[in-house]
């Protein structure tokens, strides 16, 4: 049907054939399905969009599910499309993805170096958020990030302002999570003096600073209620009255808010102004954890090593694999936050040492890596373990071994998914979903 549109088509009854048919050759667009014979096909998006020439993906499944939607998209799907599926809406979606792509041919190229300013990584995942964000950058427009406490929301916030036009202007921090409840308003809009008990002189709040730059709101969740709807006021009318003034002041700046909450939720419990949320996200910018980005590891290690050791002028340092191996095992519910205090408190036991070592890490951290490694319970009292409570489930047991395998499979093969897959003979899709579950990153 495609071809009968006037669409050059190549088909692949794999995934593993279509990764490589699209790696091999450019295309614009890749029809991929969700149920394949070799596996999922959600599981190869990001392999598609690490091409040399990324298409456009178009999913396409029997079986809707609203969760399998939202993966897609988040990961940079043009569109996700359930069977049956009409010719009419195919065909339209088609044209509108070349369009798309033959206007972004045509764009100029920006002679402005761009300036990541510390936000670090070349997973897919990254990708696509630093392409986002060098797209918001050119935008005068709101922008949401959100993502889980400590992945880098700020960083990137203020990476949108350095590459903006606004760059030279105010970068305002405005921490809605410390804000005092009675003074928010006057921190935000600032007052005149003899506006409350203890004003004794005028001052300037935050948003006036904000006038010609950026005005970041971290946490925007936790704002009040009645501070959304003065916020909301300003958004629309672009101009303030402080607390206890006569006339009304102008601020022309660009909004960025961040929070790790999920605002749909917050508005449908009542905590969150629909209408306001709608105002801060014209572009949305979702970053990842730090445990799904474990590919970024190994630069974000020696990243902050090399800061840390510039900062307190000790002498530069490695690490060992064993090091390593305890950082990647670690979940980091504090994402890349609890990475850099970690690895400050390793230089800072480390001393003169130039190899950090696993003992050098923070104990709570080697303690839940080691737990993690046993399942025997450390609180069951000796005299109640049956005899085969000595040994490990045997499917905690496989896993180990499954994990030891894939690691030695993959030193072995140099790092090669080919050889490896064809050594161990799974599909290139399986192989990946069993390095991931094993948080197991190409470092060889």
């Amino acid at each position: 049907k495609i071809s009968e549109m006037g669409y050059s088509t190549e088909s692949a009854e794999t995934l593993l054939d279509g990764v490589r048919m699209a790696r091999a050759s450019p295309c614009d667009v890749v029809l991929l399905d969700v149920n394949m014979p070799d596996g999922n096909g959600l599981d190869v998006l990001w392999e598609i969009r690490e091409a040399p020439w990324p298409p456009e993906i178009i999913v396409m499944t029997g079986y809707g599910e609203e969760s399998g939607a939202e993966l897609a998209i988040r990961n940079g799907a043009w569109d996700y499309v359930q069977k049956p599926i009409k010719i009419r809406d195919l065909k339209q979606s088609l044209e509108d993805v070349l369009r798309f792509r033959e206007k972004q041919e045509r764009l100029p190229a920006s002679d402005r170096p761009v300036r990541f300013n510390g936000v670090i990584g070349k997973c897919p995942k990254m990708a696509l958020c630093l392409h986002r964000m060098i797209q918001a950058a050119a935008r005068d427009v709101s922008v949401l990030i959100t993502g889980e406490t400590g992945c880098g929301k700020e960083l990137f916030a203020r990476a949108i302002h350095d590459n903006s036009p606004r760059s030279q202007k105010p970068f305002v921090v405005v921490d809605c999570a410390a804000l005092p409840e009675k003074l928010v308003e006057s921190i935000l809009f600032g007052h005149v003096r003899g506006a409350f008990t203890g004003a004794e002189r005028d001052r300037e709040g935050l948003i006036r600073q904000a006038d010609g730059g950026t005005l970041f709101l971290d946490e925007v969740g936790e704002l009040p209620l009645h501070v959304q709807r003065s916020f909301l006021r300003f958004l629309q009318e672009r101009t303030f009255r402080p607390l206890g003034g006569k006339t009304e002041i102008r601020s022309d700046f660009r909004l960025l808010s961040a929070t790790h909450r999920n605002l749909d939720e917050c508005v449908a419990g009542g905590t969150f102004r629909e209408d306001f949320l709608h105002r801060i996200r014209t572009i949305t910018l979702n970053l990842p954890p730090l445990r799904d980005r474990l590919e970024d590891l190994e630069e974000l290690i020696r990243h902050c090593i090399a800061a840390i050791c510039r900062r307190t002028g000790m002498c530069a340092k490695e690490f060992s694999p064993g090091f390593f191996d305890v950082l990647q095992a670690y979940q980091w519910p504090g994402n890349l936050r609890e990475l850099s205090h970690a690895i400050e408190s390793a230089v800072t036991e480390a001393g003169d040492n130039p190899v950090l070592f696993s003992q050098h890490l923070p104990e709570h951290i080697r303690v839940k890596v080691a737990r993690a490694s046993v399942t025997r319970s450390a609180d069951e009292p000796a005299s109640r373990r049956q005899p085969a409570a000595l040994l490990p489930k045997l499917a905690d047991f496989l896993d180990a071994h499954e994990r030891r395998y894939l690691i030695d499979l993959l030193s072995q093969a140099g790092g090669d998914i080919g050889a490896a897959c064809r050594v161990s003979g799974l599909s290139r899709s399986r192989f990946y979903v069993r390095l991931k579950k094993h948080g197991i990153t190409r470092r060889f």
